[in-house]
């Protein structure tokens, strides 16, 4: 069987576990960009019995990665789903940039299932690089005809606490009292 296994790392470099899932996490693209490791083939591999190739029992991890997580959400009504047509999409792109999607201009988002639209992920030499990537690529980014969690992602990312790495699990809580 394979799975993935989460732990959080503290300030002084302590390590704590948090999960061990069957399954690939929802942000295994910024493992991935960090690592240049396709999670889901060596998932699939070890899963279908395969050995561990030698180039994963030591990965190097080089660069900084970013992920925003694009859902059909109004941030202003305490993030409701939104249902409906895209009238218009187009995804960034570039170096360090992916995009992961299932919609395109004229897709209906139903009401039924997961509010996600799409995961973009950017990657940069360091973290200044990264997040000037992320503001171009969330600028360039459209989604039109419902609301989505863009507009707040693009706040989010420009607030000086969290381009300063102060942030914590209170951190959106009290982004919105303050914006």
């Amino acid at each position: 069987n394979a799975g993935t296994v989460e732990f959080l790392l503290d300030e002084d470099g302590n390590f704590y576990f948090i999960e061990m899932n069957t399954r690939v996490q929802v942000e295994h693209p910024v493992t991935e960009m960090v690592t240049g490791v396709d999670i889901v083939k060596a998932q699939i591999l070890i899963a279908a019995g395969e050995p561990l190739g030698e180039e994963l029992t030591r990965v190097p991890i080089f660069g900084h990665a970013i992920e925003c997580r694009i859902n059909a959400e109004d941030p202003e009504r305490n993030f409701m789903p939104s249902s409906g047509m895209v009238t218009g999409f187009h995804a960034p792109g570039g170096p360090g940039i992916r995009v992961d999607t299932h919609i395109y201009a004229s897709y209906k988002i139903p009401p039924y299932y997961d509010s996600l639209l799409a995961k973009l992920i950017v990657w940069g030499h360091t973290r200044e690089e990264a997040l000037s990537r992320m503001d171009r690529a969330l600028d360039e980014f459209v989604i039109e005809g419902v609301p989505t969690t863009l507009p707040l992602h693009r706040a989010l990312l420009r607030a000086p606490r969290f381009r300063e790495g102060d942030v914590d699990a209170n951190f959106l809580k009290n982004f919105k009292m303050e914006g």
